[in-house]
């Protein structure tokens, strides 16, 4: 509780606007329209010429080929006692806001970060990530799933960003990851003896099935948007597996079918190919990273219709780190072996079938960074065409929201983007955004911050 309150009064002193909410702009009826150079149509997988977007409010209105008049539309605005602005994307493509499935908004891996939980409070890490929050979004990025915190600080974040008090993108919010006593997910791995504690469900720690649907529960109370599970080993707790299976298969099921009471979807965080299996067979909705996924599991993977999101900049990074000094020698280990498979895998299940959608593990690396994943997608095999929609309808279906987000058309949320050239040429435009506008309000343009 003590933590809830701190968090409670970082939030208001971060209560200085930043910018119209979206609802006051639906209010006055702000109107305006893009002439983009090119334009990404993500459904039908073609890039279209030049188009003009008419965009009222919060919503796309209408599509255009070509240039247009834009005198109705400043006449419109002006009756109804709104704004009109025109906005020239020359030689530039319009996208739809790119969805991160996979963020840690709340946190940012450096050399300190094992000894900073023991001087950081959860204050410090709420005001940080309204820094993360901004870079993500200014990178193009208007929509996450946060997938894990400490103490429920995306939540707060989440709320702030949606009064409009801070820019961000949509966040869809984990809260606290859900896991076994020592696995990924307990907070005090490493920890000495009178420090460790026995955290339980209300930590998200869970050792049964009946302690998988009080943790869940404890999650729609927190204010959750979804459900975060760590069946296998990871990179950077202080354990000493990547790979082995923390969650038996009961306690996963229990998980879903909680979840799926709640209105929750399910990600697990697995990198072992036994964990991957429970996980797939357990009913889950995502499987992230997934470094040592078998032919096996991809095959379960495409009859369960299970998406994979393969965050393959975070292992290459880890890699990097590691050799850096960055880790405990335990970490450095683990993330020697992951870092080079990581990437392969992910190739593999592209060209098995198994349902893509674009994640990065934002945190592990420095946020705003997120595009570079796409090159690591290209790398691995998937066409540019394919790692774009990876990142647009594909993410906007795992999140249930592909009725609004991840494409650029009439009814949809106003989330564009504009990256220089064509992107289907050079997959690296996407890591030099130049325009960014979320919920009809921009906040980049020129490749300048507007706020």
């Amino acid at each position: 509780m003590a933590a809830r309150r701190v968090l409670a009064l970082a939030a208001a002193l971060l209560s200085l606007p930043v910018g119209a909410s979206a609802a006051d702009t639906a209010a006055r009826h702000d109107v305006r329209v893009l002439h983009c150079a090119r334009l990404l149509d993500t459904a039908a997988g073609r890039m279209l010429g030049e188009t003009s977007v008419v965009v009222d409010g919060e919503r796309i209105r209408e599509l255009h080929a070509g240039a247009m008049d834009v005198e109705p539309y400043r006449k419109e605005a002006s009756a109804a006692g709104g704004s009109f602005q025109y906005i020239d994307l020359p030689d530039s493509t319009c996208l739809p806001g790119l969805i991160d499935s996979h963020t840690h908004l709340t946190m940012e891996f450096s050399r300190s970060t094992y000894s900073d939980k023991f001087r950081l409070d959860p204050a410090d890490y709420a005001i940080r990530s309204t820094v993360y929050a901004r870079r993500t979004l200014l990178a193009g990025f208007t929509t996450v799933r946060n997938l894990g915190d400490a103490h429920n600080e995306s939540i707060a974040l989440r709320n702030a960003i949606n009064a409009g008090i801070v820019p961000g993108p949509r966040i869809f919010s984990a809260g606290q990851f859900v896991g076994s006593t020592g696995g990924h997910a307990d907070p005090t791995n490493g920890y000495r003896t009178d420090l460790a504690g026995d955290p339980g469900p209300k930590d998200g720690i869970i050792n049964s099935p009946e302690d998988a649907w009080k943790a869940v529960r404890q999650h729609y109370k927190d204010g959750a948007d979804l459900i975060k599970i760590m069946p296998s080993g990871g990179v950077l707790d202080e354990g000493s597996s990547a790979d082995n299976a923390q969650m038996t298969l009961e306690e996963i099921k229990a998980v879903v079918a909680a979840a799926h009471d709640y209105g929750f979807t399910v990600a697990a965080h697995a990198h072992g190919a036994e964990a991957i299996r429970r996980a797939v067979l357990g009913g889950v909705d995502s499987i992230e990273h997934g470094t040592y996924m078998n032919d096996a599991d991809m095959k379960l993977m495409k009859e369960h219709g299970t998406w994979f999101v393969p965050t393959i900049i975070a292992g290459k990074f880890a890699e990097e780190k590691a050799k850096e000094g960055w880790y405990p020698p335990q970490v450095a280990a683990k993330a020697e072996q992951v870092g080079p498979i990581i990437q392969a895998t992910a190739g593999k299940a592209y060209k098995a079938g198994v349902k893509i959608a674009f994640g990065t593990d934002a945190g592990v690396y420095p946020h705003g960074g997120n595009a570079k994943e796409f090159v690591y997608m290209v790398q691995a095999g998937m066409p540019p065409m394919f790692v774009l929609q990876t990142a647009t309808t594909h993410a906007a279906e795992l999140l249930h929201k592909q009725d609004e987000l991840g494409r650029i058309a009439a009814g949809r949320r106003a989330d564009v983007i504009a990256v220089p050239g064509n992107p289907l040429d050079d997959i690296t435009a996407m890591q030099r955004v130049s325009f960014v506008m979320k919920d009809g309000v921009v906040y980049k343009d020129g490749g300048k911050p507007t706020l």
